[in-house]
Parts: structure tokens; C-alpha cells; sequence
């Protein structure tokens, strides 16, 4: 109480600043996870029209062309790779100065499949004949646009619908100098939209992911169709947890992004990429996903945990497999269920 008898509103300040100091050193909350008879259902705020109508924005977004192909360090500087494209088979190599070079996966001679080769000079030399295959190319092989982002590979290939651009539209990331990356790739049998719509549909991760996530709102207020605002408690544990705040946005129409944009990690990244296989042997597509965790904070411990990102890598990779195994379960029924005609 002040002289006058009223309240001070600066009681208690110091004890509050100190609150407020503790919470900013110390992101993890005591967040325990909801028993699954309290956890309410989230189907209602999941509309399919809604979903829909954000993923036909995303199929619009015009991707110039560009397919990831990998991560950076899939192509050294002595072997050729060998990926595939909608059905095109490409081989990626090294140029003299560390460039990322990429063409035709078959040799131009007798076709022999040009991965595993030996990269001299800049060249890949055919393992069956030693034909040297380099930049300005030889005959009808011909090299294609090839980018490395320095997390990421990309090749350009022709699309109807989509006009050429020079780079990849890359999203904005941390500091690759003062952050960690890390990279999961796994194949499903279903399209490329199935796995952007998997990731437009936020709703479902504290019901299908909750080893993973928890708490989980979508702030309607601030979302739109080409924005989805969602305040989530990432779990440590079924007690603990790190809540933030993030955004998912698709630049193209393969592509679809997290953002951390508050809390821990704030900048912080999740890129997931779809790119087009080609059919199986049974004639249904099948569609590569390429995660890429960017992961950055401003925190001093961080710095430690980069000097140890060796040890920490693998422990990203796990958890986003963990996830993507979940949410290829995910994409692949909804490509079954289009193909029956039992949903759009």
C-alpha cells in the first residue's frame, strides 16, 4: 500500500522482472500432455473445404521448374549421384570449383547409368568406357540447370505451367553459419499435393503426433489461406515441453515451410519438399520428401550444441523420420481415397 492507501503498482515488480527473466533463459514449460479422454477433437476446426482451398492456392504457386534433388552433402567431389525426377533419371556431380553440376543419367555412348562414377577435373567419367562427361556437355547430352543452396540440391527440369526461373525460390533461413541443419528424405506412394496437404492440416498433430506436439491451436485471427498461425508446445516430455508460435506458408507448389516466429528457436525453419518420382510397378506415383531442419537460437548454449552438431544431427534426423513415417501413413490414404473418387 502507498501513503495514500492505494496499491502500488510497482509491488512485486522486482519479483515479476525476475519471473520474466527466468522465462526468457529457460524456454521448457511445465506443459504436461492432455489425457486423450480430456484431449479435445480438433475435426471441426479441420474443414476439408478449408484445407482444400489452401491447397489450391499452394498448386498455384509456380515453382519455376525446380526440384529438390537432396541434401548438400548427398554429391562430394569425387563420385557421381544419381537421382530421379518424374521418371527422369539425373546424374549430379561436382565442378572444379565445388558447383553443383548435374545431367542425363545415361551415358550417351551405350546408356551405362552414370552414378558412382569417378569425377576428374570436373568431369564424369562412364565407368564401362571412361567417356568424360563435363559442363559443355557431348553430342544430344546435355547438361541441366543445377543449384546448391547450401543446404539443399535443386535441378530444373521443363513443367507445363511453369515458367523457368534462374534459382529456386528458397524461403528465408537463419544464418547457415550459426545454425544446424539437418536433412530426412523418404519415399511414399502418393502425389506431391497429398504432402503439402498433410502439412496444411495442422490441426492433426497433437491427435496423430503426440509424442511430438501438444497444446495445439491454430490462431484463426491471424490465419488465412496462404498463412496458417499455430501456437504449439513441442515435447520433451509428457511432462515438459518448449510452446511456440509458428507459421506455415508453401513459396511453391512443392514446397511448404515452418517458421518459428516466436519463442524458442524464433527463425528457426522446417522446409518439407515434394518431388514427383514417377509410377511404380504397379503405375501409381510416387513422390520423394525432403525435410530440411534449419535450426538456429540466440541462446549461449546453442553455441555449444553447434560445436557438438555431429552428435546432434542424428537426433534431428530421427525425430522428423518419426514424423514423416506417421505422415506418409497420412499422405499415401489420401491419394488412395482421391483415386477411389471418396474424396477430393
Amino acid at each position: 500500500m502507498s501513503a495514500e492507501g492505494v496499491d502500488d503498482p510497482t509491488a512485486g515488480g522486482g519479483r515479476l522482472g525476475l519471473l520474466d527473466e527466468v522465462r526468457a533463459r529457460i524456454p521448457i514449460a511445465l506443459r504436461p500432455v492432455e489425457d486423450r479422454e480430456r484431449l479435445l477433437p480438433s475435426w471441426r476446426d479441420a474443414r476439408p473445404s478449408r484445407i482444400r482451398a489452401a491447397l489450391r492456392l499452394a498448386m498455384a504457386a509456380d515453382a519455376g521448374g525446380w526440384f529438390v534433388v537432396g541434401a548438400s552433402t548427398d554429391v562430394g567431389t569425387e563420385r557421381s549421384v544419381v537421382r530421379v525426377v518424374d521418371g527422369v533419371e539425373i546424374t549430379l556431380w561436382r565442378d572444379v570449383d565445388g558447383s553443383l553440376l548435374a545431367g542425363p543419367g545415361s551415358c550417351p555412348h551405350l546408356g551405362a547409368l552414370l552414378t558412382g562414377c569417378e569425377v576428374m577435373q570436373g568431369e564424369v567419367y562412364c565407368r564401362w568406357h571412361g567417356l568424360a562427361l563435363g559442363r559443355e556437355g557431348w553430342g544430344r547430352w546435355r547438361t541441366f540447370p543445377a543449384y546448391d543452396d547450401g543446404v539443399l540440391l535443386w535441378v530444373r527440369r521443363p513443367v507445363p505451367g511453369e515458367t523457368p526461373t534462374e534459382r529456386p525460390m528458397i524461403t528465408p533461413r537463419p544464418p547457415l553459419e550459426r545454425s544446424i541443419s539437418a536433412v530426412v528424405a523418404l519415399a511414399g506412394v502418393c502425389e506431391p499435393r497429398d504432402v503439402i496437404a498433410n502439412r496444411l492440416d495442422p490441426w492433426h498433430g497433437s491427435w496423430f503426433h503426440p509424442y511430438a506436439f501438444s497444446h495445439l491451436e491454430v490462431d484463426e485471427g491471424a490465419s488465412s489461406d496462404d498463412r496458417l498461425v499455430v501456437d504449439v508446445t513441442f515435447r520433451l516430455s509428457r511432462t515438459w515441453g518448449v510452446p511456440v508460435r509458428a507459421t506455415f506458408t508453401t513459396p511453391d507448389r512443392r514446397t511448404i515451410v515452418m517458421t518459428i516466429v516466436d519463442g524458442e528457436g524464433t527463425g528457426s525453419v522446417v522446409e518439407t519438399h515434394a518431388t514427383p518420382l514417377g509410377p511404380d510397378e504397379h503405375g501409381r506415383p510416387r513422390t520423394m520428401v525432403t525435410e530440411a531442419t534449419v535450426a538456429h537460437s540466440g541462446r549461449p548454449g546453442f553455441a555449444v550444441a553447434r560445436r557438438l552438431q555431429a552428435l546432434v544431427r542424428p537426433a534431428m534426423r530421427r525425430t522428423a523420420s518419426r514424423l514423416w513415417v506417421d505422415d506418409l501413413v497420412y499422405a499415401e490414404r489420401r491419394y488412395e481415397v482421391r483415386r477411389r473418387g471418396e474424396f477430393r
